[in-house]
């Protein structure tokens, strides 16, 4: 701890002091001695520890704010009318447990011991910067935090409200900062540490598990992009033979077609050469016929010519002229064929 902040805690010591001795109730008999006496019967390190004196002092003030009757008791009700009209909680059923206990009624002495045994009686300074920022929200009075060296001791000194610690001290000027951090202050003290700074280690547990998870998932990202990019390859590979097959069959699809269209021109050609050769064929069996009726009636001419010439041969020499006379076989009513007139009978 440096001068300056040695000399500020004096100051401060010395003002909550005067102003513990000013807020006695007129018409005591007690002096320093018998306070003395009494912070030691309380707790042995108020005997000599300043910094304890002067936080001793900050929850007496507390507890007399809370105490509207001055019996030196906070009772439940007081406390419900002290948590719903200066911490303005709704709902205070959860702090009142937190709060009495199984102890309806709380004085001075069993404030200052669960003071004494809270967590935050032993805060760092660092812890205090902490829940300055995070739950305070005053990141601005950081410095100055760490120049008074203010731990967890001090925090009741926060919770009063005290004009020249607030002021001078601290250097607040902004009303509303002042009342915002004896609030948070006040809760601290009676209540405990918030949830922000009240499970540390749960929040650094979750912190690994998360970082755990965090690495393991990326580590999972990377086996499936690794999967998905050699998966992709292979499915590209498919494809390809998918669509060189495509190919295959449409060139096989169109020299189908073609071998049909050329089959159906052989068709019709065949068609064509049929009716062709029928039609040859019909003409050819007419030719036929006609020769074969030709070649009859050249047979018969010859056979005519034929059975003319033996019967020339047959018939005996003579004198005597026969062109008037017919043949004896011959049939008037027939009439002369040709060689009738070519050839007349003659009798030499």
């Amino acid at each position: 701890m440096d001068v300056r902040s040695g000399v500020a805690l004096w100051v401060l010591c010395g003002l909550l002091l005067q102003q513990g001795r000013g807020e006695r109730p007129p018409g005591s008999h007690l002096d320093d001695s018998a306070i003395a006496a009494e912070f030691c019967r309380i707790d042995k390190p108020l005997c000599h520890d300043e910094d304890e004196q002067l936080s001793f002092e900050a929850v007496r003030n507390i507890h007399k704010q809370m105490d509207d009757d001055a019996n030196g008791n906070v009772d439940v009700e007081e406390s419900d009318e002290f948590l719903r009209e200066d911490l303005n909680y709704h709902d205070p059923t959860v702090k009142h447990s937190t709060f009495h206990g199984e102890d309806k009624l709380i004085s001075v002495e069993d404030l200052w011991k669960a003071w004494k045994t809270s967590e935050v009686y032993n805060w760092t300074v660092d812890e205090v910067v902490q829940w300055l920022i995070t739950y305070v929200e005053l990141p601005q009075y950081e410095e100055t935090f760490r120049k008074l060296q203010l731990s967890g001791h001090a925090m009741p000194r926060l919770a009063v409200n005290n004009a020249t610690m607030m002021g001078t001290v601290l250097k607040m000027t902004d009303r509303s900062h002042r009342q915002k951090l004896q609030l948070k202050a006040l809760d601290t003290v009676l209540f405990g540490p918030p949830l922000l700074t009240r499970h540390n280690h749960l929040k650094d547990f979750m912190l690994v598990v998360s970082i755990v998870i965090g690495v393991g998932g990326c580590w999972f990202a990377y086996i499936q992009n690794r999967y998905s990019k050699e998966h992709m390859k292979k499915m590209m590979k498919d494809l390809e033979g998918l669509h060189r097959a495509e190919q295959s069959l449409h060139d096989l699809q169109e020299r189908l077609q073609k071998a049909q269209e050329e089959h159906r021109s052989v068709e019709v050609e065949k068609v064509h050469l049929e009716k062709k050769l029928q039609d040859e064929i019909s003409i050819a069996k007419q030719e036929a016929h006609r020769l074969r009726e030709l070649r009859e009636g050249t047979e018969n001419e010859l056979s005519r010519q034929k059975y003319a010439e033996q019967e020339l041969e047959q018939r005996p020499p003579g004198g005597m002229h026969c062109q008037d006379h017919p043949p004896p076989d011959h049939d008037p009513s027939q009439g002369s064929s040709p060689r009738d007139h070519s050839l007349p009978y003659k009798v030499f």
